[in-house]
């Protein structure tokens, strides 16, 4: 069996909740160390554009965003559960609108003047021009419209205080159970945390203080590294596994064998360019092949993503 493979920042967000899904599961797995910022070339070489932070590598097969990491780890070790029976469809829902609504407002309170000053205290100045020009290309062209300062501090005490209330009344998790939902919340107050000018938006709420450090304490589970042109080699010696078994007809007629483009709809739209071989429900596959990666499956979730044929 591969092994998973991880490819991702200390800083990200979206890291961390992969991070944390690994340690949910009781997982062990290799950690690649990537750029914050473009470019990342042996990364995009695996993904064929794609940029966004963590990817996940099993092999020959490439997972891009979070939400298909989550159905390919479920895969892996179906217990304890990210999507607990009878409560699919709440905990999935509510996942998305955390990494999305939730996501956004974080960085924009995460990011103000006061807090990014301590958060590059130790960059030079033309490294923090750099992050910034990076993510002003990494939201132009999708459909995130970025929440403003003063909006996300409008908002914010509305959304913790639901949140608030809803762990107050269910217990140690959302659900009574953890899921993907809480992971999905957690990391968005984590990033708010790593700083001690926004951190106070996160303690002076105790239900969610203790269910924080509830869902923190699943830990990553147990990791070593590995370089970049390790994990090519490996995708290069590995074939990509069998695809899944679905009956389904994709409702704007792709069919397999088409030459297709996968991209973001939100942020990061760059498009990812190869052959369709899977069309379901929950997922996009696509069979790429380069001279360092071999034949690659690149798998993307259908929810927040396009496809158009070229």
């Amino acid at each position: 069996m591969s092994e998973l493979i991880l490819h991702h920042y200390p800083t990200s967000p979206f890291s961390e909740k992969a991070r944390l899904m690994l340690g949910f599961k009781g997982l062990s797995w290799r950690s690649v160390m990537i750029s914050p910022i473009m470019p990342k070339p042996d990364l995009t070489l695996l993904t064929g554009g794609y940029r966004k932070t963590p990817v996940l590598q099993v092999g020959a097969d490439i997972y891009c965003d979070t939400a298909i990491i989550a159905r390919r780890l479920e895969q892996e070790k179906a217990l304890p559960a990210f999507f607990p029976e009878g409560q699919e469809f709440t905990v999935a829902s509510l996942a998305a609108w955390a990494d999305s609504v939730m996501f956004l407002h974080a960085i924009s309170l995460a990011l103000q003047p006061a807090s990014a000053a301590q958060r590059f205290a130790k960059l030079p100045p033309e490294g923090v021009k750099a992050f910034i020009a990076d993510r002003a290309g990494l939201f132009s062209g999708g459909n995130a419209v970025r929440v403003t300062l003063e909006q996300a501090k409008h908002q914010w005490p509305t959304l913790m205080a639901r949140l608030e209330l809803q762990l107050e009344r269910n217990g140690d998790f959302l659900f009574g159970e953890p899921s993907i939902a809480d992971l999905a919340l957690a990391h968005p107050l984590w990033f708010i945390k790593q700083g001690s000018v926004t951190a106070p938006l996160v303690d002076e709420y105790p239900a969610i203080s203790a269910w924080y450090q509830r869902v923190e304490g699943l830990g990553h589970g147990a990791f070593s590294a590995l370089s970049s042109t390790d994990a090519l080699e490996i995708a290069r010696n590995a074939t990509p596994a069998p695809l899944p078994d679905e009956d389904f007809t994709d409702p704007n007629g792709f069919t397999p064998g088409q030459k297709v483009a996968i991209s973001a709809i939100d942020y990061g739209v760059d498009p990812v360019e190869g052959e369709l071989v899977f069309s379901g429900s929950e997922e996009l596959i696509l069979r790429r092949e380069d001279e360092r990666t071999g034949v690659v499956h690149v798998h993307f979730p259908r929810y927040g993503f396009r496809i158009e044929e070229k």
